[in-house]
């Protein structure tokens, strides 16, 4: 049986999940007309941080560096177990990573629906504990998260033209050296929202440029059950899955490819999350 949750509020409209798939109420009010609001506020005093052709998309200190790998290593001893303890993480079908290692040679990125505050975390256990850079909006790096945001491997996403040239040439750079790019395509986090928003174009035009195969990943989320129960009351736990490799095809123009792979990437990961009906439609850009 099928179950409706329009009674959950506009933004889940006509939304229906397979059987068995479990969907938590909602965490917060989300907006019924725009699935771009902005949800998590930004935390602490902010900071005076003008992000153009003056500031550090790619931070080559050694400062950075020291801060990068105690941040990671941190992750590795603490958050990840920490991860599968809260949250009960389970990861489903990360094997089609290492299956198909062969194409990611020269890079590759990841895409995800941005549901909670661990979801970051969440991926980099997916990808088998591989590091990622992540583009960002660049506002929540003036807040209390900044520091974090930026060590983790946040890149900001410039707000003034005069940026951007620095900005695409901290991508480059990090396209020559092979690394794993990681971008939510719905842009903001809206917590334990089991509907998948639209997507915004810049992660399958990225991919288009590099030539980048792309691995859609999507959230979805448990009942707490056993011990679990005793804590963290109100948070679903959490499955993440993990889809085949999607490849651009350098033929075709970058605007036919760029939507061929991004409403390819939605479907899939629509398909991985057990939805049988969505709000949204793949793009409203």
């Amino acid at each position: 049986m099928i179950e409706d949750y329009s009674s959950f509020g506009p933004a889940y409209r006509n939304f229906k999940v397979r059987e068995g798939v479990y969907v938590p109420e909602p965490a917060e009010e989300f907006s019924g007309d725009n699935p771009f609001t902005r949800m998590a506020p930004i935390r602490g005093k902010l900071k005076d941080i003008k992000f153009d052709g003056t500031y550090p998309y790619l931070d080559k200190s050694l400062k950075f560096k020291i801060w990068h790998f105690l941040i990671y290593l941190t992750l590795w001893i603490a958050a990840f177990p920490l991860n599968r303890i809260r949250y009960g993480l389970r990861i489903e079908g990360r094997e089609k990573i290492r299956q198909n290692r062969k194409l990611f040679a020269n890079g590759m990125m990841t895409v995800c629906n941005h549901v909670h505050r661990w979801d970051m975390i969440s991926v980099l256990q997916a990808m088998r504990y591989r590091h990622a850079w992540i583009p960002m909006y660049a506002q929540p790096f003036r807040g209390k998260d900044g520091f974090l945001m930026k060590n983790i491997g946040g890149i900001a996403i410039p707000e003034e033209r005069s940026g951007l040239r620095a900005f695409d040439k901290a991508l480059d750079e990090l396209h020559a050296r092979k690394q794993w790019i990681h971008i939510f395509p719905e842009s903001c986090s809206w917590k334990f929202y089991s509907p998948l928003r639209p997507f915004k174009t810049g992660a399958f035009n990225m991919a288009y440029k590099y030539a980048l195969p792309i691995i859609p990943m999507v959230i979805s989320f448990r009942p707490r059950t056993g011990w679990r129960r005793f804590f963290c009351q109100g948070e679903p736990l959490v499955t993440i899955h993990v889809g085949d490799p999607i490849i651009p095809d350098l033929t075709t123009s970058r605007k036919e490819e760029t939507a061929r792979m991004r409403d390819l990437a939605h479907k899939t990961m629509l398909d991985m999350a057990g939805i049988v009906s969505n709000p949204w439609p793949s793009s409203i850009d």
